[in-house]
């Protein structure tokens, strides 16, 4: 049985009866559950207690996870704290940091939560004022964080902060900060209609002191170098969650299609669940080329923004489809709506950024052709 595989029998048996999109109380019990199943293993270095593979497998089980459970919020908590052990841990900790916490991260015994927007400023680097101050033996942070994902159940918090500044550049360095540090107090983020029952909080920092083994990654090149690329692999993988949201909303829908609509609507079932497919073949071979490097973070291909864009479309015909052929209120499928239609909205403005450059760029080249 293969680790997506694994994970679909978990969601059957352990989340598809638990109804998370009303949970407010994140289910400690099922996060638990996952680390003695070997779920967060999922995508992580076999030298460090994880089953191997990369982004590709931690896309496969988010999809597995979304589409079974059917609580998309859960489902996009568990892949944020794999990508980041990956991308993050496994790809700029030294040698000590990983053997501290990269075990521990694939048995499930720790987790670990991002922290890199601030109230009023988003994740804009301009805009960002934490910052830390080099000492004699590390740094004093300062500063108030929001939304740092899974922030509420996290045993440290990966915080990005000002080391560096001029009139015209800001640097970024990252820190591991522990739970229960000195000087750091968790306060609430607002909450998120949806997503449930995903976890955010926000962090004040007040002179808090850290060593300088805190240090992840480049001093001063951060946001560069993790916090930019980061976006495109929490693209890449969690297309193939919103996918198989998708998926399942139109499973939802087909049971909900009372007999006398049949006839009329089974063509433009037909046509979305067509559309899903091509989706979920492109959000797989999306990540499958980042595996193999075929397209590196920060510089990602014009398919990305394609699924997202295909996504929006099909979302769109499934109100449709749900206005004429089953209006009756569903909690169920009001919530998965609800969770696509979110994940659609967080950053739109950086995206909308990107989908203008490859506008750009088609008329640069038939203009000049």
């Amino acid at each position: 049985m293969t680790m997506s595989e694994q994970m679909a029998a978990f969601a059957r048996s352990h989340v598809a009866d638990r109804a998370l999109w009303r949970a407010e109380a994140f289910p400690l019990d099922l996060w638990h559950a996952m680390g003695r199943a070997g779920l967060f293993r999922i995508g992580l270095s076999e030298e460090f207690g994880g089953s191997g593979g990369g982004y590709g497998d931690i896309a496969a089980a988010d999809a597995a996870l979304v589409e079974f459970g059917g609580a998309p919020g859960f489902g996009g908590a568990w892949a944020v704290h794999q990508m980041v052990a990956l991308y993050m841990v496994a790809g700029f900790g030294s040698d000590a940091q990983k053997a501290r916490l990269l075990p521990g991260l694939a048995s499930g015994e720790l987790t670990i939560g991002v922290s890199i927007s601030e109230p009023g400023a988003g994740a804009h680097p301009k805009h960002l004022t934490s910052s830390a101050v080099r000492t004699g033996e590390g740094f004093v942070l300062n500063g108030v964080k929001s939304y740092a994902s899974n922030g509420p159940i996290a045993d440290f918090y990966l915080v990005f902060a000002i080391t560096e500044q001029s009139e015209t550049k800001k640097r970024f360095s990252a820190f591991l900060v522990p739970r229960g540090t000195a000087g750091v107090e968790e306060i609430p983020s607002p909450p998120l209609e949806f997503l449930k029952p995903s976890q955010h909080c926000g962090l004040r920092m007040t002179d808090c002191v850290m060593p300088a083994s805190a240090l992840l990654g480049p001093e001063g090149g951060a946001f560069e170098t993790m916090a930019m690329p980061f976006r495109d692999i929490e693209d890449a993988v969690g297309s193939a969650g919103m996918v198989a949201a998708l998926g399942r909303l139109l499973r939802l829908l087909a049971r909900a299609t009372g007999p006398d609509a049949q006839e009329k609507a089974s063509a433009l079932l037909g046509g979305m669940a067509a559309s899903v497919a091509v989706a979920r073949h492109a959000a797989s071979a999306l990540v499958a080329d980042l595996d193999a490097g075929a397209w590196r973070p920060g510089a990602p291909p014009a398919s990305l923004t394609g699924i997202r864009l295909l996504c929006a479309d099909i979302l769109e015909r499934i109100k449709a489809y749900r206005s004429d052929f089953s209006p009756a209120p569903d909690d169920a499928i009001d919530a998965v709506v609800g969770d696509v239609s979110t994940l659609l909205a967080i950053a739109r403005g950086p995206r909308m950024v990107k989908q203008s450059r490859l506008g750009i760029a088609l008329m640069r080249q038939e203009q000049t052709a």
